[in-house]
């Protein structure tokens, strides 16, 4: 994990990689369960049996959302920034799903520093660049710049 002591080094560190997460699996109840929480039951998540009749892969494949939703985890699994009281999701720029993400995949994201920018009230608008990749596939699952809002 690299340890940022202050505003002054991530803003040193603009297009630099921070770090390669650890592997996090894609379940299949992992998918039902985030299919549940956001309503969306569509059968290409869901259904087993006929995704794998169905489904180039033989698979069912997870959320783009889902796959997305583990950005904030691979940043917070690769850097610390020493010095903040509060983080807010400012939001993101440039989301690509690039692969599909078949159930039972594991996936890592590689995280650079993108852009920084002075915030008020003490802040640090972050731009983080992060790319999502499954195991053994050559091909990213998702690219994105997520962009998050740290007060010292």
């Amino acid at each position: 994990m690299r340890i940022f002591r202050d505003f002054g080094e991530i803003k040193a560190a603009v297009g630099v990689e921070v770090g390669v997460s650890d592997w996090v699996e894609v379940s299949q109840e992992r998918i039902d369960q985030f299919a549940l929480a956001r309503g969306n039951d569509q059968w290409i998540h869901v259904d087993v049996e006929r995704a794998q009749r169905e489904l180039p892969g033989g698979a069912t494949i997870a959320h783009g959302l889902l796959t997305l939703s583990f950005a904030p985890v691979f940043v917070r699994s690769v850097m610390r920034l020493d010095g903040v009281e509060n983080t807010l999701n400012y939001g993101a720029n440039r989301i690509r799903y690039l692969a599909p993400v078949p159930a039972g995949s594991r996936l890592r994201g590689r995280v650079t520093i993108a852009a920084t920018e002075d915030a008020p009230r003490n802040g640090l608008r972050i731009t983080y660049g992060v790319t999502i990749q499954i195991e053994n596939h050559e091909r990213p699952a998702c690219m994105a710049e997520l962009i998050a809002v740290h007060y010292r």
